[in-house]
């Protein structure tokens, strides 16, 4: 069984690096520039803060760690995208290992969530909901610690306050996961009498408000501008009556087309759909708060509010998917004949890479078609028969000066939209376009 279950690790391993492999070789070759949401997030890194006027810090901050490292190499951030995904899936598959006690079990729990759409296809651009998996999955397995243990351990609450933060700090909607894990000891505690609170469940809400007071000043200071962002993107203040029908309705369409590779997979391990539901099931309740809540509260929000939900923002909510259907299916696994998934796996598995090369080569009105590094060079012509300084700010829009601000070797901060005011302030400046350049 020792050697059987390293041959599974070993599996594992192989699979992430491949994974890897593959989805920071392929974006590199085949895409002239960043994408949009990483350029923007490494605009916003040339200035940090603890905030910015579209999303909180940590999507700005793990990519400008890495241009102190490796500047202007789009490579590196095709792979801290890759980093960040692996790490989701290293937590998944240790919970789930944990979760059936089989290493088996926990490896296909894992390659079930490569054929969703949000861990293959979207996974090269760098964005606030990349940046959330590592902290979502990790969040999830530090709640199960707490959850499946006799004794709570500071340890673990403390991670979990830690990885919560680090969530929200990336996305908001990071929220929605938070909300369901303590719902669920709220249920254990108050409902069920599970247990009884134990005031080392504090600490994860202490360590959450301490890690997170820097933001929370930055934005009172500014008017709380991410989150009048986020709520202009819902589409909230148009939104209509027939709206809270025909959003959650495009919600729910969209989810499960989405899902129809994962489902294909499902049903080529099992062949016959055949469960029941046990809520008296421990393992059974965890899994279904920490999967399927989240989405409940999500449709819940689009109900309520007529709020359009964008696809993208529920890239992390499918992490544990994998782990909760082979769970929910185990009896039915055969595992003498799991050729016809393992065949279903890898055609899915090279598919999207061969499928990602195809859309970047054969379009070409994309942003990752965009000139970035020949705008920078022209630009840097012009400056240098004009001024003998350097370039150091840059104003303009995220994407067009947030271009300037990576391409151009003295790296250039950027410093928001066009104002005269600031401009006025500089010792040389020159504007091209969209973008105004400077030298203070």
């Amino acid at each position: 069984m020792t050697n059987n279950n390293r041959n599974i690790n070993n599996i594992f391993y192989i699979f992430v690096i491949s994974h890897l492999i593959f989805w920071t070789l392929v974006p590199s070759i085949t895409n002239h520039n960043l994408p949009l949401d990483t350029i923007e997030a490494l605009a916003w890194g040339s200035n940090l803060d603890w905030g910015f006027n579209k999303h909180p810090p940590m999507s700005a901050f793990f990519p400008e760690v890495f241009y102190q490292i490796f500047g202007s190499q789009d490579w590196a951030y095709y792979l801290l995208s890759q980093i960040f995904v692996l790490i989701s899936f290293y937590y998944v598959f240790k919970f789930s290992k944990e979760i059936f006690n089989n290493n088996l079990l926990g490896l296909i729990s894992v390659l079930l969530i490569e054929a969703i759409y949000f861990y293959n296809f979207t996974t090269p651009e760098f964005n606030v909901n990349v940046c959330q998996l590592p902290f979502w999955s990790a969040t999830v397995y530090y709640s199960w610690k707490i959850y499946n243990s006799k004794e709570v351990k500071f340890s673990d609450c403390f991670l979990v306050g830690l990885f919560a933060a680090f969530g929200f700090l990336s996305k908001y909607l990071f929220v929605y996961l938070l909300a369901s894990i303590d719902l669920l000891f709220m249920y254990l505690i108050f409902i069920n009498k599970d247990r009884k609170f134990d005031f080392k469940y504090l600490i994860t809400l202490e360590v959450f408000l301490i890690i997170l007071v820097p933001h929370l000043i930055w934005l009172n200071n500014n008017e709380f501008i991410t989150i009048t962002y986020g709520l202009a993107r819902t589409g909230l203040e148009q939104s209509s009556v027939f709206d809270h029908i025909k959003f959650p309705f495009i919600f729910l369409t969209k989810q499960i087309g989405l899902l129809i590779p994962f489902l294909v997979l499902v049903w080529l391990l099992v062949k016959k759909i055949k469960f029941k539901f046990n809520f008296k099931d421990k393992k059974l309740l965890f899994l279904l708060f920490i999967n399927i809540l989240p989405i409940i509260l999500m449709f819940l929000t689009s109900t309520v509010t007529g709020s359009k939900i964008r696809t993208m923002w529920m890239t992390p909510f499918y992490l544990f998917f994998g782990t909760l259907f082979v769970y929910l299916f185990q009896a039915q696994i055969n595992f003498k004949k799991l050729k016809p998934f393992m065949v279903g796996f890898i055609f899915l598995f090279f598919l999207s890479p061969i499928f990602y090369a195809y859309v970047s080569l054969s379009k070409e009105d994309k942003r990752t078609d965009y000139p970035g590094k020949e705008i920078a060079l022209k630009t840097q012509y012009a400056w240098n028969q004009q001024f003998n300084t350097k370039i150091n700010v840059v104003y303009g829009n995220e994407w067009n000066a947030g271009n300037l601000s990576y391409h151009l070797q003295s790296r250039p901060v950027w410093e928001g939209i066009i104002v005269r005011e600031k401009l006025d302030q500089l010792k040389d400046y020159m504007c091209l376009d969209n973008v105004c350049v400077g030298s203070r």
